[in-house]
């Protein structure tokens, strides 16, 4: 298969099949410095058109290497900007197909315009359609910040490269040494990468999620659910994973999980509930770091500007307290606790163990807006750990201490002043869930006049 045709196949890979649509195949460079005109060729190494995928209308660009070393030009980011006019006007998703060495340098100033031209068509269309980027080949240099300004990245996990400098041009850094270009480490470290995999992999998971989103901010992600609204959930008992608690409420125990490799002691996925599609949002470990609040803050954003329900599983005693991680501790905290305030979606959530201290608050506790609060029945919600507290109260048996300070931190302790709506068994709560969310669906919240927040 030559390098042209690929551009083209991995297009139709993704789509459904026969629906494929080029736009603007003969486009060519404009520029004649530096003899370009000889080796400019139609679409200026880009394919660009609409197709279906998952039945829905998308737009979708995907580049080829082969025309003059894979760069991006005037005229090839143009036929992109383009691309974004048309999803914008029409309410359609873009998903574009990376592999590019970066800028063409035979353009000069006039390829920087073009890349000026695509930053803008992606921030105007940031919120009002979903944009999805997946990384095949290079993505350098000035190519990486139209990855970054997506909203999921998905990298090949053996020739897919995102930087904006490469490696060997990091003061004492190598290649061999660190490739901080590679899928894995983009995965772990940028967090902008959501998942890595194969070609084939890559097209699936991005089919799975356009199925799962709306297709612009006034459309509503709603399916027939074949799952019994009824079901319990008999398996959760005892359960901590919150993977596992996730799959177990979602219908047909679906989960699409985001930004996995990303700071893992936070969740954030999609799921579906009665056919809606839900956001989900969940402490996998009990101390969360500055990498997962930040993680989940930007996933909420997503979710209030395309008018998706957030579901929050809560269960944290408290921030990391690696030295790394407490650099950024206060902004991530600050971050995600106005990412929970400012969002006017449906918010439900279940406290599933222990929610303490500060880290309690901003995991959408009813302080800071949550419209409905369930808590298992043996949850545990209050300042700190009661045997901590027993310790820094002084004074008397720790134990009996201990004891009392612990009946002011049950679940019930907490409904009694309002703070939790709803008591609930871990076998009953996909029900509950449920019940909330249809109660919450035609949510309307008006907000304070502002132009915007500065968070």
């Amino acid at each position: 298969m030559n390098q042209v045709s690929k551009a083209r196949e991995r297009i139709l890979r993704l789509v459904d099949e026969g629906s494929f649509v080029e736009i603007g195949a003969r486009v060519s460079a404009r520029a004649t410095d530096f003899c370009l005109q000889e080796k400019a060729s139609s679409g200026d190494g880009v394919v660009t058109g609409y197709a279906t995928a998952a039945g829905k209308l998308v737009y979708i660009y995907s580049q080829d290497e082969s025309v003059l070393g894979g760069s991006m030009g005037e005229m090839h980011a143009d036929k992109i900007a383009r691309i974004y006019e048309l999803a914008k006007k029409t309410g359609a998703p873009v998903i574009g197909l990376l592999s590019c060495s970066g800028v063409r340098l035979k353009e000069s100033v006039d390829a920087l315009q073009g890349f000026g031209r695509l930053y803008l068509a992606q921030a105007e269309a940031s919120g009002m359609v979903p944009q999805i980027t997946a990384v095949y080949g290079n993505c350098g240099g000035g190519l990486a910040i139209a990855a970054g300004l997506s909203d999921f990245v998905f990298i090949e996990e053996k020739g897919g490269r995102l930087f904006v400098n490469a490696p060997n041009t990091q003061d004492g850094n190598t290649v061999e040494a660190c490739d901080t270009a590679s899928a894995a480490y983009q995965a772990e470290n940028s967090g902008i990468v959501d998942d890595i995999g194969t070609e084939d992999e890559i097209a699936d998971r991005i089919r799975e999620l356009i199925d799962l989103l709306p297709s612009n901010n006034d459309d509503t992600a709603v399916q027939d659910s074949e799952d019994d609204l009824n079901r319990l959930t008999e398996s959760l008992e005892g359960v901590e994973d919150v993977r596992a608690i996730i799959s177990t409420v979602a219908d047909s125990y679906r989960f699409f999980e985001t930004k996995k490799a990303f700071g893992t002691d936070m969740v954030t996925g999609f799921i579906r509930l009665d056919g809606i599609t839900v956001g989900v949002v969940g402490n996998a470990e009990e101390r969360m770091s500055a990498y997962g609040m930040k993680k989940a803050a930007s996933f909420v954003n997503f979710c209030d500007a395309f008018e998706i329900p957030v579901l929050t599983f809560t269960n944290t005693v408290g921030f990391d307290t690696a030295v790394d991680s407490g650099k950024r501790l206060a902004k991530a905290a600050a971050d995600l606790l106005y990412a929970y305030a400012n969002a006017t979606v449906p918010k439900i959530n279940v406290i599933v163990g222990r929610a303490y201290a500060s880290a309690y608050v901003l995991m959408n506790s009813k302080a800071v807006g949550a419209d409905y609060v369930y808590a298992v029945e043996d949850a545990r919600i209050g300042v700190m750990d009661a045997s901590m507290a027993a310790k820094i109260l002084g004074g008397g048996n720790l134990t009996e201490t201990a004891a009392a300070f612990d009946e002011k931190q049950t679940a019930e302790a907490s409904a009694k002043r309002g703070y939790v709506d709803e008591l609930v068994t871990m076998t009953a709560l996909r029900k509950h869930i449920l019940v909330a969310l249809e109660m919450l669906f035609n949510k309307r919240a008006d907000a304070p006049y502002k132009k915007h927040g500065t968070k």
